[in-house]
């Protein structure tokens, strides 16, 4: 008994320091989760306040490329993946037919221009007629004068009186005749120039509208942006209006998040946000603000609206899209694509601005209008002017 006295007595108190560490370990457990509360509570307290989704999807505009006019693709010169600058030539289509059209309106053209000359030179020729009558106008009229003069000396006959008399008659009616000659050729030019000559317009009109088809035969980049979509091949029939491929400029996205209703309490226009695309992870965070908030929720614009008045209604939070605008420079160093995930986190502390945006620039901004140009204009003063006869 005395040999394991010792023994049980260490025993015991190996136990006790074992449950002396277990309790310690336990308060120290304890200890840290409690700080670790008061510690989120406290930065909870102290953060500024926001509001967070991961329904959130980066948006861009799709520009679809389609043709004015029809024609068999020649030519393609960008493909999917593919990044095109702005007026980079993208589909050219056969020219040949819209080539022939413009050199018959040309032709026309200087038809058009030639008439002009000829009315003209009309109204100069029934000018001297004019004069040539109004000379024989007087001629006979002196010599009927003389004839009467002789026939009261009894120098000549009644008869021969009576010829200068009709004479006279003649040469007021050519006279009278060539007046409305020139009064009919002064009609066609009076008070225009070549420019401005009603026949000339509808020529250059015709000119201007083959051009703009010869233009349309060149399909470029309204854009700059990445290819995408391209469905046309090479020697395809297209028609006017047909969809070719699209481009999408990377350099103006947005993302739009889709809030819960009672998330927007305190959500304003220009509001600072953090954005996390999934693409990236939690290694890059983009900032943008927020542009405005949605006219409606996402079923008042779905193609059949929910109908709530039925006794089994069931209330279902609606959510309601916020675009949120990004930063430039940030998406150079980090590009994104349209349709990818993010979380989104709104700063709502500073609640001054309105709820929905008072003005926004123009969707897309402006395009180039493809009208030929100032080489059509050209065109159509060389050919005024080789067919007016100041260029040999």
């Amino acid at each position: 008994m005395n040999a394991q006295t010792p023994t049980i007595a260490i025993e015991e108190l190996e136990a006790t320091a074992k449950s002396r560490k277990r309790r310690l370990g336990f308060l120290l457990l304890g200890a840290a989760v409690a700080i670790a509360i008061l510690a989120y509570a406290a930065m909870r307290l102290l953060a500024a306040p926001s509001e967070t989704t991961d329904d959130a999807y980066v948006g861009g505009n799709i520009v679809s490329i389609t043709t004015r006019e029809g024609g068999t693709v020649i030519a393609l010169h960008a493909d999917n993946t593919q990044h095109v600058n702005r007026g980079a030539p993208l589909i050219d289509l056969d020219p040949a037919t819209e080539d022939v059209a413009l050199a018959s309106a040309e032709a026309q053209l200087g038809s058009a221009v030639r008439g002009f000359r000829s009315q003209r030179a009309a109204v100069d020729e029934a000018s001297a007629e004019i004069l040539s009558s109004a000379a024989d106008l007087g001629k006979a009229r002196n010599d009927f004068v003389r004839r009467q003069a002789a026939a009261s000396e009894g120098a000549v006959s009644t008869e021969e009186v009576s010829h200068a008399g009709d004479a006279v008659s003649v040469n007021q009616a050519k006279l009278r005749l060539a007046e409305a000659k020139r009064a009919q050729a002064a009609s066609a030019v009076a008070g225009t120039s070549v420019y401005d000559n009603p026949a000339v317009l509808a020529a250059i009109a015709q000119v201007r509208r083959a051009a703009i088809s010869r233009a349309y035969m060149n399909i470029e980049a309204p854009v700059s942006g990445v290819v995408a979509q391209r469905t046309v091949q090479l020697g395809q029939r297209v028609a006017p209006g047909t969809p070719l491929m699209s481009v999408v400029p990377l350099d103006s996205l947005w993302v739009d998040a889709n809030f819960r209703e009672t998330q927007l309490q305190d959500m304003r226009v220009g509001q600072p946000v953090a954005i996390k695309a999934d693409i990236y992870g939690r290694a890059v965070v983009f900032h943008g603000k927020v542009l405005g908030l949605g006219a409606g929720s996402g079923n008042a614009f779905s193609l059949l609206p929910p109908q709530n008045a039925s006794g089994n209604w069931i209330k279902i939070v609606q959510r309601v899209p916020v675009r949120i605008a990004l930063d430039p420079q940030e998406l150079a160093r980090n590009p994104l694509r349209v349709g990818l995930s993010a979380t989104v986190t709104v700063d709502t502390s500073n609640k001054a601005g309105p709820v929905v945006a008072g003005s926004a620039p123009p969707a897309g901004g402006t395009q180039q209008v493809v009208d030929g140009g100032p080489e059509v204009e050209a065109l159509i003063r060389r050919i005024i002017a080789r067919n007016m006869g100041a260029v040999r």
